[in-house]
């Protein structure tokens, strides 16, 4: 879809809204059709460093390594500015009647964001699905947030990134079902592989997902207590992920290969909001985390000559991320901190560099992002100070990272939404 074919497409949908909501003026409101919300919302930031990023700078992760000219000088050691709106969002929710003796509904969710910095300013697909409710029990089938992305406890930074790659921050095609006991639910979903992809020899792509014939698999036993009269809020749980790739179909020689790499993830998470205040924090234990938007993946292990055949074994590289953040809930100023840590810590395994990783080469990454926020109608401007620390050295024969050097990122961020 050409430029000007995509402008037609965002004017329509936006003139659907605009009726949509003049016909609810003129007469009642049926129970049954589409609702539309969502925001416009701009990014204003400055970095004292050149950075890993995603979209021209607007999906930060963390700063890139020292780049040494002839004369020794850093060459990312240069600051960076820009104004995007990419963010800019169209909500859809939609209700319909009951089916196998389920409440139905749908949710359909859109950005400016594109999928690639060479399709900025595109439509996206961020969510899209359908849920059947039953009194204990729900189904959800299609787009949707990973599992160990917690929607109930995450990250209310200013910055797009949400807590990345501290955070799992990942949208999947799946399907998820709920089971209820009380303040008790348990959650298992299967998952394939679209926007969010794991890492391989033809680079990041869905393909070692689906060679392996197998979905993803997400188990959480989840705690969930509100009491509405003192208006609190208590959420706890943990859940383990599974994921089997195939990397490789054929080796560079040219015999057949089925050599898989299966990794392990684990989570725990916990949630307190009080009247005036959220306290949230997480960790996360796991291997192959790539398609996670965290640090990780998996190496080659060995090459078995069989004779000749260059077939490829692998080991996934392991990591620990932990964050925890506290903010004020007040209605019209609201303030908050981020803080959040991870580590590379290798493979169990001696492996062959470079793997198919991301961030091979850091030991340690911290991140720190006070912010304060002012809410006045429909409108709202949040300021953010992000310092993110990334520490470089020489990956070892295991995966872990010798002789590593912090450098650091310094983030302003301003940011002014528009909801309707």
């Amino acid at each position: 879809m050409n430029v000007s074919r995509r402008i037609v497409f965002a004017l329509a949908i936006a003139a659907v809204a605009a009726t949509a909501a003049f016909g609810q003026d003129e007469k009642p409101a049926s129970p049954f059709g589409i609702a539309f919300s969502g925001y416009i919302k701009t990014d204003i930031f400055y970095d004292t460093r050149q950075t890993v990023n995603i979209r021209e700078g607007h999906f930060l992760l963390y700063p890139k390594d020292p780049l040494l000219d002839p004369n020794g000088n850093d060459i990312n050691a240069k600051a960076g500015f820009n104004i995007l709106s990419i963010q800019t969002r169209l909500i859809g929710k939609i209700t319909g009647p009951d089916a196998l003796g389920a409440k139905t509904s749908a949710y359909l969710e859109t950005e400016f964001f594109g999928t690639s910095d060479a399709d900025l300013n595109a439509f996206r697909l961020r969510h899209a699905y359908l849920k059947l409710n039953w009194k204990k029990s729900e189904l959800l089938i299609g787009q949707y947030w990973h599992p160990m992305f917690i929607g109930e406890n995450y990250p209310d930074v200013v910055s797009f990134n949400t807590g990345a790659p501290f955070q799992p921050f990942n949208r999947s095609p799946q399907v998820r079902f709920i089971r209820t006991f009380g303040k008790v639910s348990l959650i298992a979903t299967a998952l394939s592989q679209r926007d969010f992809v794991s890492n391989g020899p033809q680079g990041p792509s869905s393909v070692y997902l689906r060679n392996a014939a197998l979905p993803e698999f997400n188990l959480k036993l989840q705690y969930a207590a509100r009491n509405d009269a003192e208006k609190t809020e208590t959420l706890a749980g943990a859940g383990v992920d599974a994921l089997k790739l195939v990397p490789r179909l054929a080796t560079a020689s040219g015999y057949r290969t089925d050599e898989s790499v299966t990794s392990l993830a684990g989570m725990a998470y916990f949630k307190r909001k009080g009247q005036k205040w959220t306290f949230k924090a997480e960790g996360i234990y796991g291997s192959n985390l790539h398609h996670l938007t965290m640090i990780g993946g998996y190496a080659v292990r060995d090459v078995l000559q069989i004779p000749e055949s260059d077939v490829w074994t692998y080991a996934p590289t392991n990591t620990l991320s932990l964050w925890t953040e506290a903010m004020t809930t007040g209605e019209r100023w609201q303030t908050g901190v981020f803080a959040g840590y991870s580590k590379n810590l290798g493979a169990r395994r001696a492996i062959v560099n470079p793997g198919f990783e991301r961030a091979a080469n850091i030991d340690q990454l911290y991140r720190i992002s006070p912010r304060l926020i002012y809410n006045v109608g429909k409108i709202r401007f949040a300021g953010e100070t992000e310092l993110t620390g990334a520490s470089y050295g020489t990956p070892d024969g295991f995966g872990k990272v010798r002789g590593a050097k912090f450098v650091t990122n310094l983030r302003l961020l301003f940011a002014a939404y528009y909801f309707f």
